[in-house]
């Protein structure tokens, strides 16, 4: 089968749902083409335990959170920024709040009411005719003449395209669609990709846990703690929160906010070690007073609970890392406690990880996102180099990057007749 003249927009996630809309509002006919059966899978799943669509922290702070992609995407951000993503969400009928954390969510918590009345919108806008969904269409590329190639299960179909935006995702949550198979397609263009990494991924810790340890622990959470951690290029991470131990390493918020210094280490060098304070608000000067105080008749670990509330996982992991007579030297297990060295060997898999670092370079792309050497061509979301952590500035840039090739492709389409 072959259809012409289309606008074209091939996946179904935030930025290509943005994409969409863009065009559908300046009187484009689009259609939009996706792998999977239906609409926004990983977008539903993000939003399983309460969706986060944005953060409420001053512009500095938040372009800060794309490390070294902070530039191109503060741009995009400037155009479309939280406060623009909040009206959009009411003009919806969604309304936003701000957490106590500053992490901006629906009132109700789901990703399934905006997302019903974001396709409403698309299908029936206000003006001009509505986006045309063909779902289980796997983009396997262009053909000889150009056009854009699918695999159905009714067969092959193939789409001449006035313009096309790319919003295909990164690596991460194969079975939601986002599978990076689209990389060699681009490569074969020319195309210059960065490798896809997993990014807000949990590592494993070098030589594995003891039997004992994954057995006993695995899966409770580190409570208020800190991690800090300096590359051997001298950037430096710190903060206090809260992770998880796995059967082989370690996962969670903390981990996560210092996994792209972590992963990019353990590129270099083969490993990396962060410190872990388990008593993060008392300093050293106290813990080791503490641990020396006279303990009488009581263990050491009955002396360690009573006087630091450290038992439980806390005591666990001193007592998986720390030799018996380094545990049993005041000194040392008092260091231990302030910072304990726990060394990574590896990053999990990409189909584990929240989201993936890697994509198309932004140097290929136009400021508008269209490819320089693909004219017409134009990509969002994931499938661009770069990489934030959660907290609502995966999805902010993810929605920003479609509004930018969207009105981009407008542009393309008015200039190019």
């Amino acid at each position: 089968m072959n259809f012409s003249n289309q606008v074209v927009v091939i996946g179904g996630g935030p930025a290509g749902l943005m994409a969409a809309q863009v065009l559908t509002d300046a009187g484009e006919q689009v259609h939009l083409y996706d792998a999977m059966p239906s609409i926004g899978r990983k977008f539903l799943l993000a939003g399983k335990g309460g969706l986060n669509l944005t953060h409420s922290e001053g512009a500095d702070a938040f372009a800060g959170r794309y490390g070294a992609r902070r530039s191109v995407i503060e741009a995009l951000i400037n155009d479309f920024d939280p406060q623009a993503l909040r009206t959009w969400a009411q003009g919806l009928g969604i309304e936003t709040f701000v957490g106590s954390s500053g992490r901006v969510f629906p009132k109700d918590m789901k990703a399934a009411p905006l997302l019903r009345a974001w396709l409403q919108r698309l299908r029936h806008p206000a003006s001009g005719q509505g986006v045309q969904f063909h779902m289980r269409h796997r983009w396997t590329g262009w053909t000889a003449d150009g056009a854009l190639a699918f695999d159905t299960p009714q067969g092959p179909v193939e789409v001449k395209a006035r313009a096309v935006v790319l919003a295909l995702g990164g690596g991460s949550w194969a079975r939601l669609g986002s599978n990076g198979a689209w990389v060699p397609l681009l490569a074969a263009r020319g195309v210059a990709v960065a490798p896809l990494l997993p990014a807000n991924c949990g590592f494993d810790v070098q030589g594995g846990w003891t039997e004992h340890f994954a057995s006993r622990f695995a899966g409770q959470p580190f409570k208020s703690v800190a991690i800090a951690f300096t590359s051997a290029m001298g950037a430096h991470f710190a903060r206090k929160g809260e992770f998880v131990a796995t059967a082989s390493g370690v996962e969670g918020s903390l981990v996560y906010a210092a996994s792209s210094l972590l992963r990019d280490e353990i590129i270099r060098t083969g490993s990396a070690t962060f410190q872990l304070d388990l008593l993060p608000d008392m300093p050293l000067e106290r813990v080791v007073a503490e641990v020396a105080h006279p303990r009488g008749s009581r263990s050491l670990s009955s002396h360690l609970k009573s006087r630091l509330h450290i038992d439980g996982i806390k005591a666990a992991i001193l007592h998986e890392r720390l030799s018996k007579e380094a545990f049993n030297d005041p000194a040392q297990l008092a260091a231990a406690i302030k910072a304990l060295p726990i060394t990574l060997q590896a990053a999990r898999p990409i189909d584990e990880a929240i989201s993936s670092a890697g994509g198309v370079l932004f140097e290929v792309l136009k400021p508008d996102l269209m490819l320089e050497d693909v004219p017409g061509v134009f990509c969002a979301g994931e499938m661009l180099d770069w990489e934030a952590p959660t907290g609502g500035y995966l999805l902010q840039a993810s929605f920003a990057s479609g509004w930018r090739a969207g009105h981009g492709a407008c542009t393309y389409l008015q200039t190019s007749g």
